[in-house]
């Protein structure tokens, strides 16, 4: 599952010539698995520059994650290798308004961010940032976006999104202001249409090989009595079957 192509676009601003491009850094080795020290935003540069540190090139892929499958694996990958960012971090919502909003059913944000630990486990250049959860409340991306840039200054944040919620971007809570705090990143799987969010300010697309799976497809198969450990890896189907998700047993 690798990336076939990527392609930078300056949606508005003040032009490419603009455009820092930072050289790629080895990925932090010491990734925690909750909401990461502000000092760990800041890259170190060599002893004798005389320039300051380069912001961190942080990732954010925030879902529901309910529940997270290989999927999203290969997305953070690829965005990661794609646009040389320093690490990508999941980020598990807590109360995401726009599907609870309609009705549906949402696996307890505590069980759903212990599935998101396990499908990252040590990965490298990947990390889970619990804030979402621990802040608690209603999900707004811009009350993240907001905090991060408060704890960290001037981190490059790259969101991360698929070409469906891209072209949904306007119904976001203060969708302006995320992109105005962000570079959004939109992760075209085989043959789809680029789609620029509504509001860009700035946008890169990946294009990574199309992986069939969904979250809605996990539950669906584990409600049948399928095995899903080749759609989520063993750590996740192990918490499914362990706390008799998704009516496994029924």
């Amino acid at each position: 599952m690798g990336v076939n192509a990527v392609r930078a676009v300056l949606v508005r601003g003040n032009g490419d010539s603009n455009r820092r491009v930072v050289p790629r850094a080895s990925p932090n080795s010491n990734l925690r698995q909750n909401c990461p020290d502000p000092a760990t935003y800041t890259r170190k540069m060599p002893s004798d520059s005389q320039t300051r540190p380069a912001p961190m090139r942080l990732g954010l892929l925030g879902g529901t994650f309910d529940p997270p499958h290989l999927g999203h694996l290969a997305a953070a990958r690829a965005v990661r290798d794609g646009l040389g960012l320093d690490r990508v971090d999941f980020l598990p919502a807590h109360d995401p308004w726009q599907k609870t909003g309609d009705g549906r059913r949402i696996t307890p944000a505590p069980v759903r961010l212990r599935m998101v630990r396990a499908l990252v486990g040590a990965t490298e250049g990947l990390g889970v940032d619990d804030r979402e959860i621990s802040r608690g409340g209603v999900t707004y991306t811009i009350d993240t976006l907001e905090e991060i840039r408060r704890e960290a200054g001037d981190v490059e944040i790259f969101l991360i999104m698929g070409a469906d919620t891209a072209s949904r971007f306007d119904s976001w809570h203060r969708h302006g202001e995320v992109a105005a705090l962000s570079t959004l990143v939109v992760v075209n799987r085989g043959r789809e249409e680029q789609v620029v969010p509504s509001g860009a300010v700035r946008v890169e697309f990946v294009q990574m090989e199309p992986v069939d799976v969904s979250s809605t497809a996990v539950r669906d198969a584990v409600a049948g009595g399928r095995d899903v450990t080749a759609l989520v890896g063993t750590g996740v189907a192990r918490i499914i079957t362990e706390d008799h998700l998704y009516g496994v047993g029924t």
